[in-house]
């Protein structure tokens, strides 16, 4: 059987490395094409271009899959079934028609709930409790097609997006590991999606990353381990962009009382204390613009943020 397999960032990699290590036969590898990253502008490839070279797999990356080119590039490796965990990019029609078995993909949630490009990130956000991976097949719609199984994660309540993304893209490793033997020999009974139980995750914005502090405090402490490591929450202070990376956990606590949200009570080296909707969160790691990443420790020794300070 002749597997193409498809995904562009690290949760998408043990799952190419463990069909490769099991046995079958991958005859390439698709990702998203190489991305200009860090300030200076370096084109980087995906880890799984880079996992693939590493195994000696042909790569081939597509700007659009939906391209005749592209679909007759990929067409041409004659693939029994195609495999895609996290690739980027909504695979048309004619893509899903070419592998006999079809086409499968690893999705980070429990379908039909958080389909889209950020389940994993929005689970966070959102404050879910559970989550997991679902094993389906490849449908025209976005992540509507039949599930062939899935498995449960918990959220633990100081995960960051950076370590359920980790959590995930083990268990769908193992989800697929399982299924492989039933999907190397032909078509597996799938369970259709409940379309009225969807719920969406769209690709974050930019707005999605900015705190609202008159929300309560568990719901941006949410947002700030949702964002992390990727892009990070941010807040205004003297109209420039300060971003927050970490926070302790929200306690009660009703600090600040008669203050505006977004009220400064205490620079520290336990945190810098904001005045919330429901009373205060102490944010632990930050990043003034222009600086690098810093503890509250290191923050509270030369800031100029001071009490009474209104973040917005």
């Amino acid at each position: 059987m002749k597997i193409v397999f498809m995904g562009t960032p690290a949760f998408a990699v043990p799952s190419l490395q463990m069909l490769l290590e099991e046995g079958y036969e991958v005859v390439a590898v698709v990702t998203q094409p190489d991305r200009p990253q860090g300030r200076k502008k370096t084109l980087t490839p995906s880890p799984v271009k880079a996992a693939a070279l590493s195994l000696g797999l042909p790569v081939l990356q597509p700007e659009r899959m939906r391209r005749p080119e592209a679909v007759a590039e990929l067409a041409a490796y004659e693939p029994d079934l195609i495999v895609t965990a996290a690739y980027g990019q909504i695979l048309p029609k004619a893509v899903l028609e070419l592998p006999q078995y079809g086409c499968v993909n690893v999705h980070g949630s429990l379908l039909p709930k958080y389909r889209g490009g950020a389940p994993i990130q929005r689970c966070i956000i959102n404050g879910e409790k559970l989550t997991g991976v679902t094993l389906m097949y490849m449908a025209e719609g976005l992540d509507t097609g039949d599930m062939i199984s899935r498995v449960e994660v918990p959220i633990e309540e100081e995960d960051t997006s950076g370590i359920l993304f980790e959590k995930l893209s083990v268990a769908g490793c193992e989800l697929l590991k399982a299924e492989m033997p039933r999907l190397a020999k032909g078509r597996v009974q799938a369970t259709p999606q409940d379309d009225s139980e969807a719920t969406y995750a769209p690709n974050l914005t930019r707005e999605d990353e900015r705190i609202d502090w008159s929300v309560s405090s568990q719901e941006i402490y949410n947002r700030i381990r949702g964002l992390v490591p990727f892009s990070g929450a941010f807040t205004l202070w003297n109209g420039e962009t300060f971003k927050v990376w970490a926070a302790q956990k929200p306690a009660a606590d009703g600090g600040g009382s008669g203050a505006v949200p977004g009220t400064v009570i205490e620079v520290s080296g336990d945190g810098v204390k904001v005045k919330t909707g429901n009373g205060s969160l102490s944010l632990t790691m930050v990043q003034p613009a222009g600086k690098k990443a810093m503890t509250a420790a290191d923050f509270s020794r030369g800031a100029a943020m001071k009490p009474g300070t209104v973040l917005g």
